[in-house]
């Protein structure tokens, strides 16, 4: 990936200072290789009925969106200030969607191939910082309420549980 490119998105050492995010990947590829495929980042910033929703959406060089790490309650909320305070913030927007709506949603995504799955992790800054690495990591209570939230809101899959993971990027 060109230098120009990588400068467009956050650095691997400052995503492994957030602490433990939810994150959001292609259903058709790994957890880290949307942050392979990004050339740049925004924040995006949204209120619903349950409250704020964070994230960090990475698009790729056609400028769709190949992956997101959300704020959790067991992020670092200094770490993730910092970081958002660099990027272009846009606004989310409310989604107060029926049932009926969501599952519609749901099933164009899985249908024009957009299908999403989600974890929750801790990201580590390998190879001096250039390479990324992930690890699934525990929620507390409001954490798991949370991801719940978030995947349905998002039509995600998955599962907001620890289990095994080791990647590398």
């Amino acid at each position: 990936m060109p230098l120009q490119a990588r400068m467009n998105r956050p650095s691997a050492t400052e995503l492994a200072s957030l602490g433990t995010v939810l994150c959001l990947y292609r259903a058709d590829s790994n957890e880290l290789a949307g942050w392979q495929d990004a050339v740049a980042a925004h924040a995006c910033q949204g209120l619903d009925s349950e409250g704020v929703r964070e994230s960090l959406c990475f698009t790729d060089a056609r400028g769709r969106c190949c992956w997101r790490l959300y704020l959790l309650p067991d992020s670092d909320f200094l770490a993730w200030d910092r970081l958002v305070g660099g990027l272009a913030v846009r606004a989310v927007g409310t989604d107060d969607a029926s049932v009926g709506e969501r599952l519609w949603r749901r099933l164009a995504g899985n249908l024009g191939g957009q299908r999403w799955r989600m974890c929750a992790m801790q990201l580590h800054a390998v190879e001096q910082g250039s390479g990324l690495a992930a690890s699934l990591a525990p929620l507390s209570s409001l954490g798991h309420a949370t991801a719940r939230r978030i995947a349905r809101l998002e039509g995600a899959e998955g599962s907001s549980e620890p289990g095994r993971l080791a990647l590398h990027a």
